[in-house]
């Protein structure tokens, strides 16, 4: 009966210690955001926003930005060449992030 309660006391510290370890795997949990401040404004990243049009986190974690909070840093020179966000915010697969009329889009005063 020892060895069962052992087992089960070890199997659950287990299982405790992946949940911590694989919630913190997570850029963006539910209810989050990853924020930047820039000169033209702070711009906030909601994961809820591009999961609500069918996007997957997979679908630019790793690839595209590192899985940690603030891990990748980048400019507008880097989006302009279709880089980190100007992957996808192309004017072809979503909207055009260096268009002047979509500033605000991202940036907010």
């Amino acid at each position: 009966m020892m060895k069962r309660a052992g087992y089960l006391i070890r199997l659950c510290a287990g299982f405790a210690v992946m949940c911590v370890t694989v919630s913190g795997v997570y850029a963006v949990p539910p209810g989050k955001f990853v924020e930047w401040k820039t000169p033209m404004g702070k711009v906030v990243f909601d994961g809820k926003v591009h999961a609500d049009k069918g996007f997957e986190c997979v679908r630019c974690h790793p690839a595209i930005f590192e899985q940690e909070k603030s891990a990748d840093h980048f400019r507008m020179t880097d989006i302009k060449i279709r880089k980190f966000c100007g992957e996808c915010h192309n004017g072809t697969e979503a909207f055009s992030a260096t268009e002047g009329y979509n500033c605000k889009r991202c940036h907010k005063k």
